[in-house]
């Protein structure tokens, strides 16, 4: 008799199935929104904030021979929309130049860290103001202005929250020396974004 099992045939080989096209795109996608979480905002530029110090000594000089509190509030407020116009050009012209996306990953975290102390030195800036304290102004002006580079620049290079911690050094000083705040804001203002910005530029590509 003939055993059965020689009669049975044996299953053919199962091929590898092809890779999901979904399930790899989705891989992909994945990998690049995890590099740019972990990816450093490198989008700052250095001639930009090189651009802003030089503004910023014109307006330190302007400021100085201004006859009242409120011309001299008005000149440095001038100067603080120019630097923000100044920031955000030079910021839009090299991120395009290197690639570096401004609203998503890096760029986005950048923007959250760094806006909320802008936006509470705007708040002191109305309060001081109205209640006649325009010389704590330079010291709440160098304070959280340090405080909103150092939290944005946690994610960008590593000069960007040195230079922060300046201006915050130098924002305490304003505010123990209320009489010095305009020449101090133009040894931080103008001075640290000369500085610090040519260093940018030079070891960071603009």
């Amino acid at each position: 008799m003939q055993d059965s099992r020689q009669c049975r045939t044996s299953p053919p080989p199962r091929r590898p199935r092809p890779p999901s096209t979904g399930s790899a795109l989705d891989d992909l996608r994945f990998i690049r929104q995890t590099m740019e979480r972990s990816a450093a905002f490198t989008a700052v530029s250095g001639w930009g904030q090189t651009a802003i110090g030089v503004t910023a000594l014109l307006a330190a000089l302007l400021a100085a021979h201004q006859p009242s509190a409120a011309r001299w509030t008005a000149v440095w407020l001038g100067e603080a929309c120019l630097a923000l116009a100044i920031a955000s050009v030079a910021l839009s012209v090299k991120a395009q130049r290197t690639g570096a996306p401004l609203l998503t990953g890096p760029g986005r975290k950048f923007a959250l860290g760094f806006l909320p102390p802008l936006a509470a030195g705007a708040v002191m800036t109305v309060l001081l103001y109205r209640a006649g304290m325009t010389g704590l102004l330079p010291g709440a002006w160098g304070v959280l202005y340090g405080a909103a580079v150092i939290s944005g620049g946690v994610l960008s290079v590593p000069a960007v929250p040195v230079m922060g911690a300046g201006f915050m050094a130098s924002g305490l000083l304003a505010l123990l020396a209320p009489g010095w705040g305009n020449w101090i804001m133009a040894v931080s203002f103008g001075g640290l974004h000369i500085a610090f910005g040519v260093a940018i530029a030079r070891k960071h590509g603009g």
